[in-house]
């Protein structure tokens, strides 16, 4: 198996938990679990290289929320930031598989809010 595509993957999720503020030792352990289990997936099935960032952040977004809750900000990673009425939500991969093209969108309103990888703060 070429790394290049975890290592591509987890630079695209990282990316985003560092544009949310939420990249520290503790969400970065999470991003690398993720990447270590989804490696085993993609030398099972090489052709779901595709799908391996978007199920990345999935993997990782489940974690974070399972592990703080959907009250916390980190538990809510990536927050939607462009909704300022309602309660408070995350963004969630699309499409549902995570590929290919993942991209941020808000459920919401069904806005595409940024590609897997460009989020911004």
């Amino acid at each position: 198996m070429d790394d290049r595509v975890i290592f591509e993957a987890r630079a695209s999720v990282l990316a985003d938990l560092e544009a949310r503020g939420v990249a520290n030792a503790g969400t970065v352990s999470v991003l690398d679990e993720a990447c270590s289990q989804r490696r085993w997936w993609v030398e099972q099935w090489p052709e779901g290289a595709t799908y391996l960032a978007g199920l990345i952040a999935q993997d990782v977004q489940d974690a974070l929320v399972d592990a703080h809750g959907r009250t916390d900000r980190t538990g809510l990673w990536p927050l939607c930031e462009g909704c300022s009425d309602g309660p408070l939500h995350a963004l969630h991969i699309e499409p549902d598989l995570g590929g290919p093209d993942p991209a941020w969108v808000c459920d919401e309103t069904g806005t595409v809010v940024a590609e897997l990888g460009r989020l911004n703060r």
